[in-house]
This record gives C-alpha cells, sequence and structure tokens, in this order.
C-alpha cells in the first residue's frame, strides 16, 4: 500500500501532485502546483456522496465504479503521462486522504508507479496554511502612494535575492478599483490562502520578508486575518516620487486599457471621488487623455493612502525618476533592504 505522509514532508517530496477531487473543489483551492485528476466529475461526486450518506458504503462504493469503469483507461494513461516526466512517485490527495486517493493510488501500483498519500488529504492541508499565518513572520511592508512603482520594485528586489512575497501579483488585481483591468481572473480567497502560504513557507527561514503596503482585500482576495495583524505592526519604507513621474506610471498601465471599462470602474468610486471629479475624468476618457483622466484619480488615492498610513512610523526615501532596477540597486546599497539568497525571480505557482 502506498506510504502516507503528513503535509510538510508530503509538500517537501519530489514528484507531480495530483488532486483526484472533482473540478469544482479544484477550482475553489487546491495545493498550488497540483494537476487535476478529478475520480469523479461534479455530478458523479454529488450522486455518490448522497448514496454514502443515504444508502452506506457499499453502495457509494458501486455507484462510484459504475461510473469510473469506462473510465479507467484515460485514467491510468494520464498516470503514466505524469509519472514519466519526473521519474520520482506520484502525490496523490482527495479531500479527506479517503477513498478517492486511495482508489488512484491502487491503479497507480496496478501500473507499478510509486505513489504517496497526503494524510487526511486536502482538509490537512487546508489546517496547515490557516496555522502558517498565525506564526510569527519578520515582515517588512514598501509603502507609497498610487504610482509610485511599488510592486516592480519588489520584484526587482526579488530578482536580487531579498525575499518578497507579491500581495497583488499572486491575487492577479493591482488593489484598487482599476486593479483588475487588463489581468486574469482572480483565485477565490481559498486558493489565494494557499498561494500566500506556499510563497511564506518558501521564503523560511528569512531575516526579513518585503510585501506591499495593502488594504486588507486586494481585489476580491482577503488578506489572511493572522497575516493582516502581522502587516498592521510591520515596519514601512515609503517610496516617494514626483507627480509627473508617478503620473508617467499610471498612464502606461492604464492609458492601454480599454476607455469603457477604465470608465466603468471610474464610475464604481463616484461617490468616493465627488461629482467634480467624477465628470472631469469621464470627460477626459472620453477624448482618451488618459494623464488627465488619472491626474483626477490621485487626489482621492493619495487620501486614502495617507489615511491608512496615518500613526505608523515609516522611514522614506525618494526615488526620483529611477527605473526599478536602479531604485532596487540603491536599496540594497545603501542598506535598507538585504539580499538572502542567489538573485531568482520570484514566481507564483497556480
Amino acid at each position: 500500500m502506498a506510504s502516507r505522509l503528513a503535509v510538510a514532508p508530503f509538500l517537501a517530496a519530489s514528484g507531480p501532485i495530483v488532486d483526484v477531487r472533482s473540478p469544482a473543489e479544484f477550482r475553489q483551492g487546491h495545493i498550488p502546483g497540483a494537476v487535476n485528476l478529478p475520480l469523479f466529475d461534479d455530478v458523479g461526486r454529488a450522486e455518490v456522496g448522497t448514496l454514502y450518506k443515504q444508502q452506506g458504503r457499499a453502495a457509494a462504493v458501486l455507484r462510484g465504479l459504475a461510473l469510473v469503469g469506462p473510465q479507467l483507461e484515460a485514467k491510468a494513461r494520464t498516470l503514466i503521462d505524469l509519472a514519466a516526466g519526473s521519474n520520482q512517485p506520484l502525490r496523490l490527495y482527495c479531500w479527506r486522504g479517503g477513498l478517492r486517493s486511495e482508489s488512484v493510488a491502487r491503479l497507480a501500483e496496478a501500473l507499478e508507479l510509486p505513489v504517496l498519500l497526503l494524510e487526511g488529504g486536502y482538509k490537512a492541508y487546508r489546517r496547515w496554511v490557516l496555522a502558517l499565518f498565525e506564526r510569527s513572520w519578520p515582515l517588512r511592508l514598501l509603502g507609497g502612494r498610487t504610482g509610485t512603482g511599488k510592486t516592480e520594485l519588489l520584484l526587482a528586489l526579488a530578482a536580487r535575492g531579498v525575499p518578497v512575497v507579491d500581495l497583488e501579483g499572486l491575487a492577479n488585481h493591482r488593489g484598487s478599483s482599476f486593479g483588475a483591468l487588463g489581468l486574469p481572473d482572480q483565485p477565490s480567497c481559498e486558493h489565494y490562502e494557499n498561494l500566500l502560504a506556499g510563497a511564506l513557507a518558501g521564503l523560511e527561514p528569512a531575516g526579513a520578508i518585503w510585501l506591499e503596503a495593502e488594504s486588507s482585500q486586494v481585489g476580491r482576495c482577503r488578506i489572511p486575518a493572522g497575516l493582516w495583524r502581522q502587516m498592521q505592526a510591520a515596519p514601512v519604507l515609503e517610496v516617494q516620487r514626483p507627480l509627473n513621474n508617478r503620473l508617467q506610471r499610471l498612464v502606461a498601465v492604464y492609458g492601454v486599457q480599454d476607455p469603457e471599462l477604465v470608465a466603468e470602474a471610474t464610475r464604481r468610486i463616484a461617490r468616493r471621488l465627488g461629482p467634480q471629479r467624477t465628470a472631469a475624468a469621464l470627460e477626459a476618457i472620453g477624448r482618451c487623455d488618459a494623464t488627465a483622466a488619472c491626474a483626477q484619480m490621485l487626489d482621492y488615492y493619495d487620501r486614502c493612502y495617507d489615511h491608512e498610513l496615518n500613526g505608523r512610523q515609516a522611514r522614506a526615501i525618494d526615488l526620483e525618476e529611477r527605473g526599478a532596477d536602479e531604485a532596487a540597486a540603491l536599496l540594497l546599497e545603501r542598506g535598507l533592504v538585504q539580499a538572502e539568497s542567489p538573485p531568482a525571480a520570484q514566481i507564483a505557482v497556480t
């Protein structure tokens, strides 16, 4: 029978991770990097689950066999293909580490493929994720008003070996009413937590981990409460840039977006912008003047940022018009941040 591993050694092992839950379960959240090879589709999972509750295990198993039987060859070939690409054991999991993963493990073993099972399944993994955010982390925040290039700077620092978690990149969102424009769909809040947990765990035991100063939500993705509390108490390095440079950066990002989508995002914050600024911004968008439109937004977003920073101690540095690479080099040179690993860009695993 396949060996069972607790969460930490399961994640640390090598080999493909195979999630045998239904597609809907997988979409809601999964171990980052996992491949979905569902034993049942969404309808079949619901049917088997109902039978288990109403008629017991035997009835559920019989119906499961009827559903899976015609698909066994295709699933076996997929397992062979996954194993062939790594020469490492297949790491399998389902919801609780029960029948579904055991069934696929037996199929893999019949094909003479080595298998590791996750003890307690995805449910145990989620407990590990949530517990991780309650641990103490050496967080440092990079702050700055809208358009100061914080995300680009963090990624440039990560490429130089500075421990960084890209909160916005993992959320597929830039953190404002306009933040989703031109980006892929956001993950669920649950999967966002999984991605954050993987990023944090991969940086242990760093002496300092840098994140962007954010509100408690990045689009629809909520920063986990345990991590958010620590962010509120973390030291802040505030980057500053001239107004014109900030406008240029915003225009480079949002000036290429669909004007109607930009206008729609503007209308969503109309009550906060006020009628005059909203009208001026929409008029500028209508005539394709991205600079004038962004200028109308900046006052509102600057006030929001200043309110969030109010009462917090922040060290400031004026980066003037330096690009992200030059700015990252300056922060390292002045000892404001420290590299702790060989230079390597951080890549999010979905």
